[in-house]
């Protein structure tokens, strides 16, 4: 009953912005969510993750972030949201969205860790 919609993937050139949204259902605020990518030929990388340790809601990106995403969550429309600036053509993938009822803050990198994936949305970077 759990779904993840993925949405904002488009088409952008080398510098510009882009903000996806993730919608979900059949979950609940305690959820951990983030996001994966993964390009042609190689394994899903992740991205960022947004979860809830003693009441209070902390981030997590992949190292190759560098301070240009940020992930935020609206928890009352189960919503989490990736803005990205600065994007580099490297930065081309599908995007996933993800989530789970709780995972290992250890592990929060490891794909298997998350049991609920939506089917991606497209992110172009030309140069």
């Amino acid at each position: 009953q759990v779904q993840l919609v993925e949405s904002g993937g488009g088409l952008v050139q080398a510098g510009g912005s882009l903000r996806l949204s993730c919608a979900a259902s059949g979950i609940l605020s305690s959820y951990a969510m983030g996001w994966f990518r993964q390009a042609p030929g190689k394994e899903r990388e992740f991205v960022a993750v947004i979860v809830r340790n003693w009441g209070t809601f902390r981030t997590y990106y992949g190292d190759f972030v560098k301070g240009r995403f940020t992930i935020s969550r609206d928890n009352a429309k189960n919503t989490v949201f990736l803005q990205m600036n600065s994007l580099k053509p490297e930065d081309t993938a599908v995007y996933y969205c993800v989530a789970d009822p709780a995972i290992t803050i250890g592990s929060m990198a490891a794909a298997d860790e998350y049991n609920y994936w939506g089917q991606g949305t497209q992110v172009t970077v030309s140069s």
